[in-house]
C-alpha cells in the first residue's frame, strides 16, 4: 500500500485546502462539503490519528524496543457565551416590545410578566429563572463527571447584527465570571463576528477579556479562544491569536457537518502553510461537535433524535479509540428544552 503519511499530514493540519481554495458560504465560511474529508467520505474519521497509528506498527516492526509517548482519550467540554441571558442586556424598549408579544401575540400573560420582572432583577446578577442562564447546571454536571467546562465571552461588537448585547464589564457578567473561576472552570475568549481578518481587533478585544479579569482577581495559566460563528482565515486567523497572547484555539470544526476538521482530535502546533512558520506560542484544538451542527434543520438536520445521539457517540467513539480528545461545543442557550438537556446528559455518559 502506498500511502504518504507526511504529506497527508501536512495537508490536513495545516488547513492548506483552505488556504488555497476561494469556496466559502454566507457567512465567508470554508464548508466541509467543499472539503476532499467530505468529498471522499472520511469526514467522521481521525484520518491522520489512523495513519499514526499504521506508521508506527511498522516502525514497532524494524524497530521492536521503540517506545511511544502515551496520551490519554479527555472529553473536553466548551460553551459559547453568545447570549448570557435572555432579556437582561436589552434596553427598555426591547424589553417592552418583547413583553408586548408576550401578550398581544402569544397569549402569554405570564411571560408579559416574567420579562420586565427579570430584567429589572438582573442589575448585578443574572436571574435564576432565565432560560439562558444555564452555567450553574452546565457546571454542576461537569463536575459530576469529573470534567471542566470552558466558556468563551464576546468582548467586542464588530457587527451589530451578529454579536451579542452584553458587554464583559457589566456586573452581572463580572459576577459570572468570578463564579465560574472560583469553581474551577476556565473562562476564555469568543473574538466577535468580524475580527477573524482583523488581528488589532483580536488583541484589543483579547485585552479587554483580560483586564476584567484582573480586576476580579482571575488569574489563569493560559487562555483559550473559539472565533464566534467559527469564522476563521489561514493564517491570518492565527496570527492575530498569536498577537493576543492566545494559548489555544478551538475554532477548528464546521459548522455545516460534524467531524474532523483538521483530520484529528488531537491538540498540534499552529502552522502557517504560506510562510511555512510554525507558531510555537499557539495550540489547536480541533472542535469535533457542535449541538447545531447535528441538531438544526439548517445544517445536519438530525433534531433531539435518537440518531443524533448516535451521531455525537460515533465521534466520541472514534476520538476514544485513538486516545485523542471529543471536543464538543454546546451553547449555554441551547439548553432551553428537556429534551436537549437529556441528549446532553446521555452524551456526557456515553
Amino acid at each position: 500500500m502506498k500511502l504518504d503519511v507526511f504529506g497527508s499530514a501536512f495537508f490536513m493540519l495545516s488547513r492548506y485546502e483552505e488556504a488555497i481554495s476561494t469556496v466559502r458560504d454566507s457567512h465567508d465560511r470554508f464548508p466541509a462539503k467543499a472539503s476532499i474529508a467530505y468529498k471522499a467520505g472520511f469526514l467522521d474519521r481521525p484520518i491522520i490519528d489512523e495513519y499514526v497509528e499504521i506508521l508506527w506498527a511498522a516502525m514497532q516492526r524494524v524497530w521492536p524496543g521503540l517506545e511511544r509517548k502515551q496520551c490519554t482519550y479527555r472529553t473536553l467540554l466548551s460553551h459559547d457565551v453568545d447570549w448570557p441571558s435572555c432579556n437582561a442586556f436589552h434596553s427598555p424598549l426591547q424589553v417592552l416590545r418583547s413583553s408586548a408579544g408576550d401578550l398581544l401575540k402569544r397569549g402569554d400573560l405570564v411571560g408579559a410578566i416574567r420579562t420586565p420582572w427579570q430584567w429589572l432583577k438582573s442589575r448585578d446578577r443574572l436571574h435564576p429563572s432565565d432560560p439562558y442562564n444555564t452555567f450553574e447546571w452546565i457546571m454542576d454536571l461537569s463536575e459530576k463527571h469529573g470534567l471542566t467546562s470552558a466558556f468563551y465571552f464576546i468582548c467586542g461588537n464588530t457587527d451589530p447584527s451578529k454579536d451579542s448585547d452584553y458587554n464583559i464589564e457589566h456586573p452581572a457578567i463580572r459576577r459570572l465570571l468570578r463564579n465560574i473561576h472560583a469553581r474551577g472552570h476556565e473562562i476564555g475568549l469568543h473574538p466577535s463576528y468580524n475580527t477573524y481578518r482583523n488581528q488589532s481587533a483580536i488583541v484589543a478585544e483579547a485585552d479587554r477579556l483580560k483586564r476584567v479579569c484582573v480586576d476580579e482577581g482571575i488569574i489563569q495559566a493560559e487562555w483559550g479562544a473559539r472565533m464566534h460563528f467559527l469564522r476563521w482565515e489561514t493564517p491570518v486567523t492565527m496570527h492575530g491569536l498569536v498577537r493576543a497572547g492566545i494559548t489555544y484555539d478551538t475554532t477548528l470544526g464546521y459548522a455545516d457537518h460534524a467531524g474532523f476538521r483538521c483530520g484529528t482530535c488531537h491538540e498540534y502546533r499552529a502552522f502557517d502553510p504560506v510562510s511555512r512558520q510554525v507558531l510555537l506560542n499557539l495550540r489547536l484544538r480541533p472542535l469535533i461537535a457542535m449541538e447545531c451542527t447535528i441538531i438544526d434543520e439548517r445544517y445536519m438536520g438530525l433534531s433531539v433524535t435518537t440518531d443524533a445521539f448516535e451521531k455525537f457517540i460515533k465521534l466520541k467513539n472514534a476520538c476514544r479509540i485513538v486516545s485523542g480528545d471529543f471536543t464538543l461545543l454546546w451553547h449555554n442557550s441551547q439548553f432551553a428544552s428537556e429534551q436537549k438537556r437529556e441528549l446532553y446528559q446521555k452524551i456526557l455518559k456515553g
